[in-house]
């Protein structure tokens, strides 16, 4: 080859700079779990939430109930009521209002009819009966006394007349019989 000469070599192509490359496509969410695991806790955690509702209203339905306020605490939660009115209420319906409430507390707590009994009727039943004390008797005897002369002979009364009315029915109903 004479000097100088070049040599042809085969045309290759020129190399490109790089390559293009392919968009790349957004990245797919594949959940971890698989579908019976996921019907599983869901079923287990419907258990839990029937039995947990299934435990309150059984609770509920068979939680002891209080038991009803006795015949004596019945009539001081009245008496109690009827003091705040002591003051301002006129004698003569006062009288009537402490009356029924001594009453209701005799028929209920010892079994008299005395809500339709007239005062003698209710001494003589209370008089031949053994729950009531002589103590007892005697004080059922003042306050009805009292209380027949408000109501029915219309005595004038004051309102101190109306708080020893009250302050009597309260002393026989605390202290009363057993």
């Amino acid at each position: 080859m004479p000097a100088g000469a070049q040599v042809a070599l085969p045309q290759q192509a020129a190399p490109s700079p790089t390559p293009e490359l392919a968009p790349l496509a957004p990245p797919v969410y594949v959940f971890p779990y698989p579908p019976w695991m996921v019907a599983s806790v869901a079923a287990a955690a419907l258990v839990v939430l029937a039995a947990l509702v299934w435990g309150i209203v059984h609770w509920v339905r068979n939680r002891p109930v209080p038991p009803p306020p006795t015949p004596r605490e019945r009539a001081l939660a009245a008496l109690e009521r009827l003091r705040g009115d002591a003051e301002h209420a006129e004698p003569y319906p006062f009288s009537i209002a402490v009356s029924d409430v001594l009453r209701r507390f005799v028929s209920e707590e010892f079994h008299v009819r005395a809500t339709q009994q007239t005062s003698p009727e209710f001494l003589a039943a209370a008089a031949q009966s053994p729950r009531f004390s002589e103590a007892d008797r005697a004080l059922l005897g003042v306050f009805l006394e009292k209380a027949d002369l408000i109501k029915f002979a219309r005595v004038a009364a004051s309102r101190a007349d109306s708080g020893q009315l009250l302050d009597e029915a309260r002393r026989f109903v605390e202290g009363g019989v057993a």
